[in-house]
This record gives C-alpha cells, structure tokens and sequence, in this order.
C-alpha cells in the first residue's frame, strides 16, 4: 500500500525530506499565516514532514489537539485535507480565522472543531483519517485554561497518561489500518527529578496496539519561557545537577 506521493525513481530528488532521527531547526517557520503567538505550539516543520512523508495529496489529516491551526496551515499548503480539534472556544476561534487566511491553491478543506479530544461526542460524524497527529499539553507546565478537561491540569501524572490514552484511543477508531500516527511530546523536571513524559506517552500509545516506527529527537531553541534567561538557566542547572532541556520526541507509530 502507498501512503505517499515519493516517486523512488526520483529518490535522490527528495532533498527537502529528513529521514534522520535528528531534526536540527534553527528556527520555526513564520510564514504566511503561522504565528508564535500561542504558547506551546508546535514548529509548522514537524506536521509538514509527517504530510509529505506519510500522506498523499488529497487525503485527510486529524489533529486532535490542534492549538492554532499549524497542522491545518500546512495542509492546505501541501494539498491535504485536515480537521483540527481544540478544547478552548476563543483559541479554536482565532485558529479558524487564520487557516481562513491561509491561500488554499488545492482548494482542499479544513475545519476546526471546538471539543474535548477525550470525549466520545467530539469525533460524532467524522469518517476516516490517514494520519493522526497528536501535540497534547505537556502536564502542569504550562496552564493553558482553568478547565478541569484540559490535559495541562491533570491532578496527577497517572490522570494525566490516562486521558491522553484515551484520546489517542478515540481518535485512533477514526485512522485507517496501515497510517501513521505521530506523537509530539517533550519530558518535565519537577522536584529534582526528570519525569520522562515522553516514554511514558510512548507506552501509552504503544499499549493501544500501535507498531512503534521511528523515535526522533529534535531540538528545542529558546522558547517563550526561556527567552533572554538564558544565563539563569544554566546556573540552575549547574547549581542543582541538571541539564537544560533542550530536545524534544516526535514519534512515529503504526495502526496494526
């Protein structure tokens, strides 16, 4: 089965397409309608891989913890269709109005809908996918609203992967055998010691009857919440026996 547009007879053509474990970025892509203005979300280059390599023009993308619309900006920049879920009504407002902006050249469709991604009603009259993205809120680093159903304030770790393998669990019923699903997720150090969020999500996903493909690494640049305290950071981490996160896991699975 072909998941994407690669013609092998023109492999060495494919020069834009990473297929090493680790994406160095110096910086996201700004274009067009994309902003960092919401913080937290993901590198418009990390979706656009996952297109051009596990997809083909005119398929369907499902990206259930959309944020922004960066995964719905670069399907229509690439010819896919795509449908975003996002539990905050005022972000999947401006998402909306910025995917709206975005050219469509391929006059391909995209939708934002306003739901939790661990409810059953949310995915109510969706058909089928052909890749699944997942960018969830890291837990308790950054509060993306006072709602109990984000993900961000989970009580507890536990809750935390629970729901997320959830989520995962519902989306995945709507993503053909066969197609990928992509997990971008980073770890957190809290209390001096590293809590490897980023394995425990992989087991979560791998416990749901996902085929494990790929693990890549790619690197994180000075974000929001670091910006300007770069000195600071590395006095803490040399006073109290860290290293300063600087990475971050894009996972590649398989549905059996």
């Amino acid at each position: 089965m072909k998941i994407n547009d690669i013609d092998m007879e023109r492999w060495k053509e494919y020069k834009d397409i990473i297929t090493d474990s680790l994406w160095i970025f110096p910086s996201r892509d700004n274009s067009g309608m994309h902003t960092p203005e919401y913080h937290g979300n993901f590198i418009p280059q990390i979706p656009r891989q996952a297109m051009l390599r596990f997809t083909k023009r005119g398929e369907w993308i499902l990206d259930i913890f959309a944020g922004l619309g960066t995964t719905l900006i670069e399907a229509r920049r690439l010819g896919r269709n795509a449908v975003g879920i996002e539990l905050n009504e005022d972000i999947a407002r401006r998402a909306t109005e910025l995917v709206e902006k975005e050219e469509n050249p391929y006059g391909v469709k995209t939708r934002m809908i306003v739901g939790d991604a661990t409810c059953e009603s949310t995915y109510k009259d969706l058909g089928q996918f052909q890749l699944l993205i997942l960018h969830p809120p890291y837990w308790d680093i950054i509060k993306f609203s006072k709602s109990k159903r984000d993900l961000s304030n989970a009580s507890t770790l536990d809750e935390y992967l629970a729901r997320l393998k959830r989520a995962a669990s519902l989306a995945s019923t709507h993503l053909d055998k066969g197609r990928y699903l992509v997990l971008v997720i980073g770890d957190k150090y809290t209390n001096g010691e590293w809590i490897p969020l980023g394995f425990y999500g992989m087991e979560a996903i791998r416990e749901l009857g996902f085929k494990l493909k790929s693990i890549v690494v790619k690197n994180i640049e000075e974000n929001r919440g670091k910006r300007g305290q770069r000195a600071l950071w590395r006095y803490r981490a040399l006073k109290y026996g860290y290293y300063v996160f600087k990475h971050e896991y894009i996972m590649f699975f398989v549905k059996k």
